[in-house]
């Protein structure tokens, strides 16, 4: 019997621990600095793109064992900043429910009097307030709130035990893809609803339609079916997508960023 929920899931998640694993053997059995920081260049993409599927994950857990995806979420935070149930608490329970109400969201792109936030202003936010707002609402759901912190610890006492062993390996391969994956993370969603103001679930999220953008995203682009229904796994998406396609505007499909719009769309 497969330890996976869905077997969608055992490809990327096979990727990205097989990478994990490789980081750890340049960690340890690599002293040549020079190899260290080409193999930090070569993977920095790949684990941005992780951020993603950390997401899919916290929405839906990949594992039918609460260890194992513990585990996983060990990983994850490694390579994008983003810890167990942060996205959970300020992603699930916060953005999603209030993403219609600018007043609330936990990922609002409108400042107080009104006027759309620009791109960095955006991003500069929400990477200062994100943890502190997934705490915040952490106080009602106390259960997360807890795993939160545990993994949180945990993964600070490991990050600093890396350093303690090699400083230099511990923060191209570990520190710096924290960090640029959790400022990815902040920018990329501002792209999800920056600017649509409406009360419509229908009328309230981009989606992009690019083949390459949710083979890399794990379907992402179709971001009206995620928050019209935030449980259904990242791989039925399309399927829901076809069955509310005819509701959402035309204007509400976009192109993907640029690097994946040059990639072939068939």
């Amino acid at each position: 019997m497969s330890v996976f929920k869905y077997r969608a899931d055992i490809v990327p998640v096979s990727i990205f621990t097989g990478l994990f694993l490789a980081d750890l053997l340049v960690f340890f059995l690599v002293p040549d600095r020079t190899l260290v920081c080409i193999w930090a260049i070569l993977g920095l993409l790949p684990k941005i793109a992780v951020c993603c599927w950390n997401h899919h994950h916290q929405h839906v857990p990949t594992f039918k064992s609460t260890v194992l995806n513990r585990l996983l979420e060990l990983v994850y935070t490694f390579q994008t900043g983003i810890t167990t149930n942060a996205w959970v608490l300020h992603h699930n329970l916060g953005h999603h429910i209030n993403y219609l109400d600018q007043t609330k969201d936990e990922s609002r792109w409108m400042r107080p009097d009104g006027t759309t936030m620009g791109e960095w202003e955006y991003t500069v936010k929400l990477a200062l307030t994100g943890y502190l707002d997934a705490y915040r609402v952490g106080r009602k759901h106390p259960k997360y709130q807890r795993g939160l912190l545990s993994m949180g610890t945990l993964s600070s006492i490991l990050l600093a035990l890396a350093f303690y062993y090699n400083w230099f390996a511990a923060l191209l391969l570990f520190a710096i893809p924290m960090f640029a994956g959790y400022i990815t993370t902040c920018w990329h969603t501002y792209s999800h609803h920056a600017g649509l103001h409406s009360d419509d679930h229908f009328e309230a999220s981009y989606n992009v339609m690019h083949r390459w953008y949710n083979i890399i995203t794990g379907n992402l682009g179709y971001h009206t079916a995620h928050h019209w229904k935030q449980a259904v796994h990242w791989s039925k998406l399309p399927e829901l997508h076809e069955a509310i396609k005819d509701k959402i505007p035309e204007e509400l499909y976009r192109d993907p960023p640029l690097l994946i719009r040059w990639l072939p769309t068939t």
